[in-house]
This record gives C-alpha cells, structure tokens and sequence, in this order.
C-alpha cells in the first residue's frame, strides 16, 4: 500500500502545495540574506571600530604634549667639564623652546668647545677616532670644557627605527640619570666597535641599554623604562630643527661655511645654518681641517691668543 498521499490530492490541491512550498522557499532565503547582510554589516562596523581605534590612538600620541628635555642639558647640549663631570643644570620644560648656549667668558681659559654630532653619522666616528682621546685629556685637566648637541638628521637611513633618535634619547636618559656614566656612553655610541652603518637598523634598545651599562651605568628600571619609552625624542628632533634654522652660540661676527666648502662662508647677516655633522666650534669660531689644521692645532692657536690678551692685559695694569 503506498504512503504517497499526494497521488490522492487532486489537482487543485496539488497546485496549493506547491505554491506554499514556493513561498516558505522564498521565505527561507530571505532569512538567509538578511542574515548575511547582518554578518557583512557588523564585520564593517568592527572594522570601522578598530581603523577609528588605531587612528585614535595614532592622534593621541601625536598630539600628546612632549615632555620636557633631559635634565642636564637645558641648552640642548650637554657639558663636560673638568675631571669629564656633567654641568648640572635644570631640564628644558619645552623641547620646543629657543636653544641658548652656555654662557662663558670667552676671554679666560678653559676653552668652550661645542660638537654637534649623529650617533649614526660616519664623519662623526672618523672625528671621534681622530680627535676624542686628545679632547678628552684637555676636558679632563680642565683646559676646555666640550658641549656635546645630539641629533637625529640621519633618523631615515636606519631602516625605519630611527635609530639617530633613538641613540640620542638613551644618552639624554644617562645624562640626566647617571650623569658620571655619560661621557663613556658618548665615545662608545662613537666607536668603531658599536656604531652603525648607514643603512642599517643600527642597535635595538636593550642594545642600547648594554652599551650604557658598559659605559659605567647601573641599569635601573628607571633607565631601562627611559631607552624603552624614548620620552626625549621631540627634545632631539627639535635640537636638529633650531640647529637646522640657526646656530647659537657663534662668536660676534663669525660664518659658518657652506656645505661641502672650506672657503665659502654662509650669507652674512642671516642665520648660520647647520648643514652636515660634525660641526666644531672652538670659542665659537668654526674648525675646519682642511682650512685650519688639526684640531688641535686651532685650538692652541685661540689658546695662545687668549694668553696673550690676558698678559698684555697685566702689563698695562
């Protein structure tokens, strides 16, 4: 006996059926496209939340205020003095703020030496390997005093970590944390041994962070906390701009010279421009070696010249 009943509906009955299968059908693929325009909708709105997310959290950090400069180097500069000890001096509550160069009286000894430097640049390891050791005999007896300016002009050729800032930053962290540790940080970032190759990613920041503990600093959470979280990058990158719109701290008178030039001086009456690294000042007057000798022929020179002020300055008293 058959269970097929719809061999007993008749034809009109038939019809009916169909129509109502037809429509819970249609019925169900609606559900089904509703549910699917639901998915695609909420995985849009989930997307649009995370891009509003990343960028949210992109302008808070960018439009976070900077902090303020490392303790140490309120000028942009730290200064070694006498038995290679750090200057005190307050932190730069503004990284943004005019750099003013240490006052000094140029007229007396020890000599006021300043050198802006790239802890990536190669020019700046050549004059370190050239001329740190005799520097630093004439910091340490007290003949000279040196302010060292970091920055970070060559932040683009490290691969993207930008390790110009990066360097810098962990100096300002000894700087102003361990300021005796300071001066073997700054002639290790210098080395042959640890600097960087242009074009590389230079060192990571527990690197870093080695290096300054080779140079005599106690590897505090504080200074790990300081390397890692890089609070002095816009002090950094700010020394690079105003040394970039001026130099502070030249003599009366005095031009600095034109890229790639040792006769060619900048337009006098304008702001004297950085335009590569590593710029020396002696007395702040520009040395150049292939204008002036050695360096520490020119600074024997302005040495010699002040000596001689000074005791034809007594004779006439």
């Amino acid at each position: 006996m058959s269970n097929d009943t719809t061999s007993r509906l008749s034809k009109n009955e038939r019809r009916a059926q169909a129509r109502e299968q037809a429509r819970l059908a249609r019925e169900a693929e609606k559900k089904r496209e509703k549910r699917r325009r639901l998915y695609i909708q909420g995985g849009v709105v989930l997307g649009v939340v995370a891009v509003l997310a990343i960028v949210g959290l992109v302008l808070t950090q960018s439009l976070k205020p900077a902090g303020p400069g490392p303790a140490n180097m309120n000028s942009g500069a730290v200064v070694f003095t006498k038995d290679l000890k750090v200057v005190p001096s307050k932190a730069l509550a503004d990284p943004t703020e005019k750099r003013v160069a240490p006052k000094t009286n140029r007229d007396e000894l020890p000599l006021d030496i300043a050198v802006y430097v790239d802890y990536m640049c190669p020019a700046c390891g050549n004059f370190e390997a050239q001329n740190g050791v005799m520097l630093e005999n004439y910091v340490g007896s007290g003949d000279a005093n040196l302010a060292i300016y970091p920055i970070n002009f060559l932040d683009g050729q490290s691969l993207g970590t930008k390790y110009s800032t990066r360097a810098a930053n962990a100096f300002g962290c000894v700087v102003e944390q361990q300021p005796d540790a300071a001066f073997e940080l700054h002639k290790a970032l210098l080395s042959p041994e640890v600097q960087p190759g242009e074009g590389t990613p230079g060192l990571d920041d527990k690197e870093l962070l080695k290096q300054a503990e080779a140079a005599g600093a106690e590897p505090t959470k504080e200074l790990k906390s300081c390397i890692q979280d890089r609070p002095f990058s816009a002090f950094f990158t700010e020394n690079y701009t105003k040394a970039s719109e001026g130099i502070s701290g030249l003599a009366e008178g005095q031009r600095l010279l034109m890229p790639q030039s040792a006769t060619e001086l900048q337009p006098e009456g304008g702001p004297q421009r950085l335009v590569s690294t590593p710029l020396v000042l002696v007395n702040g007057q520009q040395w150049n070696e292939a204008r002036d000798g050695s360096l520490e022929t020119f600074m024997l020179k302005i040495k010699g010249e002040i000596e001689q002020a000074g005791a034809a300055e007594s004779a006439t008293d």
